[in-house]
């Protein structure tokens, strides 16, 4: 005999799908989102960039694995909801601790199994992104639609997902100091510096630049994080009056607050890009490296021309910017995510191409 339906959700253009709930059953309205990733769920689960937002995974089961103590990317989850084909409750592997249902349910996070991720793809791929309500079965369509025309999706993500206070984490014998502008950071990019020699001081989202180089930093780094780039007025402010004086390095988020800050423009991307499987060249290689990605905005190329940056890389899917540099200013940003975690390792030169940055302002200071 078939199971009642426990949970439904409601697309803003009328289209619904029943299924089956884990993780937490409060109702939400979230931005609706895919994401190709094939493994990662506890990484894209705790990604702070995926604030208020419902994330439909093309591949067809999650919980397989469960969740471990040590692959979280913040120690508080944001994301609003995940949606499955397929859920199970009993993990198979070493490592894991808790049932991926019983850590959402602690994070108050929705999760939906038993639709048709397909042609919720699909229609996303279409239409775009949209708001999604996540509701109880018994809520009609009627009501549904009522409560998403209602109800307006938030501006203010970065500032919830920024730390309150300054951290710091030292290596032993570090060769350079690095100030993060924590826009909603990973964590395993804090472990990137850590593993190449670099102390990492995180600030939050809105520290002013003259506190910022009251660290005396070799180098400051915009980290990634959710929303819309021109939210986040007080980075941008501080990284227009950073840029010139130590190298900057930028990733996603902060890729695009890096171009704001020096007059390009961004927009929204129809339906983002998240996964694992992205290629993007490197122009001055001509290489090909394939990359992690999540985000919903991108740089508009034709801005950059009005500016001293000049476009690094470029998507190979749909020629999207995916990289600047400024080699005078020692600046350089990618849309992607070099530190990966989930995701292909090909990019983490890009971590060392930074402590060359640092290294030859540090040589030109130590020979003028």
């Amino acid at each position: 005999m078939k199971k009642e339906f426990t949970r439904k959700i409601i697309l803003e253009d009328g289209h619904e799908f029943c299924g089956y709930a884990f993780g937490a059953e409060t109702e939400k309205v979230a931005e609706l989102v895919f994401n190709t990733s094939m493994a990662g769920y506890q990484e894209i689960l705790s990604d702070p960039s995926y604030t208020d937002q419902a994330v439909v995974m093309t591949y067809p089961i999650l919980g397989n694995y469960g969740m471990n103590t040590e692959d979280y990317e913040t120690a508080v989850p944001t994301i609003s909801a995940l949606i499955s084909r397929e859920y199970t409750e009993e993990p198979s592997n070493f490592r894991s601790t808790d049932t991926l249902s019983d850590i959402m349910k602690k994070y108050d996070i929705c999760g939906i199994c038993g639709v048709d991720t397909r042609k919720i793809v699909r229609i996303i791929r279409d239409y775009g992104s949209c708001k999604v309500l996540i509701t109880d079965a018994k809520t009609s369509l009627e009501e549904g639609l009522e409560k998403l025309k209602n109800t307006e999706l938030r501006h203010d993500q970065v500032s919830r997902v920024s730390t309150k206070e300054i951290k710091q984490y030292k290596v032993d014998n570090p060769k350079y100091h690095v100030v993060a502008i924590d826009c909603g950071m990973k964590q395993n990019i804090v472990r990137s510096f850590n593993k190449i020699g670099v102390n990492v001081t995180v600030v939050p989202w809105d520290t002013k630049a003259e506190d910022i180089l009251a660290f005396n930093p070799d180098g400051v780094f915009v980290s990634n994080g959710p929303g819309d780039p021109t939210d986040a007025v007080p980075v941008i402010d501080a990284v227009k009056a950073i840029k010139g004086k130590v190298p900057i390095f930028g990733i996603c988020l902060g890729h695009q607050i890096l171009c704001l800050a020096y007059g390009a423009k961004t927009y929204k991307l129809k339906f983002g890009h998240r996964g694992g499987n992205h290629p993007v060249i490197n122009l001055y290689t001509d290489k090909v490296e394939i990359t992690s990605q999540n985000h919903s905005y991108a740089v508009d190329e034709g801005s950059l021309f009005a500016t001293p940056l000049y476009v690094s890389h470029k998507n190979l899917l749909d020629q999207t910017v995916e990289g600047v540099m400024c080699l005078h200013e020692h600046v350089s940003s990618v849309q992607y995510h070099p530190e990966s975690a989930p995701g292909p390792q090909d990019s983490f030169y890009l971590f060392e191409d930074f402590i060359r940055m640092m290294d030859e302002v540090k040589g030109g200071a130590a020979n003028a």
